[in-house]
């Protein structure tokens, strides 16, 4: 946009695999007519007589040679089409109309306003309920998301949130906790290809006055409170931020379970070191939500055995080096750790960072370090220039302090623990904020 005041024709250039979503893309943000050109998917990993081939060949998606289509797309004439564009009505109505329960329940799924899943239909009746539980008003604006970084932000308010809490079946209780998650700014339906989700920690005495598990179970579909907070989040990201249509605005290549449910509370009386959200500055009776955006690789274990550290290593090193992981650990595991010496959850996160090492080739060979990563470090931003100045055969450390997350959860019924993929963001809220 910033070439074309300029005065500088400009075409877009996008992989097949993402002509659905370009195009909407463009459509949605009122110039349908934007000149665009496509080539083959991957681009990354090919070599240079692989590239120039898609650049000889033809545009998969419009059939036409692709230097033909960038040619034409920078030289043909702007015509009404492309200089009208188009305008949206942003609003929608507050109230549907009167129909039969079939017929709305018929009305919410094909218009994707669901999971997929039966919903309770959000009477003004229940939402009203539902509103009881804070003392916001119904109008206040509570935040803002968009499924990618290329749409506008959507704007929304409690109400709205509530609409989605009643359709996921929530009780007036938790709403505190929904509204909080909606306030991070943290989609639960983001557009990553890597299919990330978004995982939710709960902190804090709600956990216990809205009934929370975090025990045996924790992570399973044994709490209604898990259930349907995390159901309530998915929802309300999916409808609050313009949608979640795949090839549209999601393109999670594989897709992920989580994405229907990756929220859980930290068991804090069992463990033997402080809760997360007291590690990050909080007061124990304050209660919280971190969200996470990862949750697309999970490594698991047990012990802490007589080779855990060889374990353990192995185990860091799988993880992802774009984002280091949530290492949720059962209280037997964390109190196993204390007797190695490790009394508080930053030791064990030093020992993670000191031992996750990789050769210099291996972590720079990986699709998100070389997208995301190098050319910070080409920038010579720290720690990434001196991890691409290494020899290739060097091992160097691929997390930082700030990249590992340590939380207690579980039952004691076995000494088990996994690793999460984290994601490169974590927001904490105060639930008490939205009482």
């Amino acid at each position: 946009m910033a070439l074309e005041q300029g005065g500088v024709p400009t075409v877009a250039v996008h992989t097949n695999v993402f002509a659905r979503l370009a195009q909407s893309v463009a459509r949605a943000n009122g110039m349908p007519t934007t000149r665009q050109a496509f080539v083959p998917q991957p681009v990354v990993g090919k070599s240079a007589a692989e590239l120039r081939a898609y650049i000889d060949g033809d545009d998969p998606v419009n059939g036409r040679p692709f230097a033909q289509e960038l040619i034409a797309g920078l030289t043909d004439p702007l015509d009404d089409a492309d200089m009208t564009g188009l305008s949206f009505e942003r609003s929608t109505p507050r109230l549907l109309e009167p129909d039969s329960e079939d017929r709305l329940h018929a009305l919410f799924a094909e218009s994707g306003w669901t999971d997929h899943l039966p919903i309770v239909l959000p009477t003004e009746e229940r939402v009203a309920a539902m509103l009881a539980g804070t003392s916001r008003a119904p109008d206040e604006t509570v935040g803002r998301l968009r499924p990618t970084f290329y749409r506008e932000f959507w704007e929304f308010t409690v109400e709205k949130v509530a609409v989605n809490a009643v359709m996921a079946g929530a009780r007036p209780e938790y709403l505190p906790v929904i509204l909080a998650m909606a306030a991070s700014g943290q989609s639960g339906r983001s557009s990553s290809t890597t299919s990330q989700a978004t995982v939710a920690l709960v902190n804090g005495p709600i956990r216990d006055e809205i009934g929370m598990n975090y025990g045996v179970g924790a992570m399973g579909p044994y709490s209604h409170a898990n259930a349907a907070i995390g159901r309530a989040f998915g929802l309300l990201s999916q409808n609050l931020q313009g949608g979640s249509v795949p090839h549209e605005s999601y393109m999670g290549s594989q897709g992920n379970f989580l994405s229907y449910n990756a929220t859980f509370a930290e068991n804090e009386a069992a463990s033997p070191w402080e809760p997360f959200h007291v590690q990050h500055g909080y007061s124990p009776d304050e209660s919280t939500v971190s969200l996470f955006l990862g949750g697309w690789y999970t490594v698991f274990g047990g012990g802490p055995r007589e080779t855990w550290e060889q374990k353990f290593t192995r185990s860091l090193q799988a993880c992802d080096p774009y984002t280091g992981p949530i290492i949720a650990l059962d209280p037997i595991v964390a109190r196993d750790f204390v007797k190695l010496g490790f009394d508080s959850k930053q030791k064990l996160i030093d020992w993670c960072v000191e031992h996750a090492r990789l050769p210099a080739r291996e972590f720079w060979d990986n699709q998100w370090v070389q997208t995301l990563l190098h050319p910070r470090a080409v920038a010579g931003i720290e720690p990434y220039a001196t991890m691409l100045a290494a020899d290739p055969d060097e091992e160097i450390r691929i997390f930082r302090p700030e990249d590992i997350h340590i939380v207690v959860v579980g039952g004691e019924t076995g000494a088990m623990w996994k690793m999460l993929g984290s994601g490169p963001r974590r927001v904490t809220v105060r639930v008490d904020d939205w009482r």
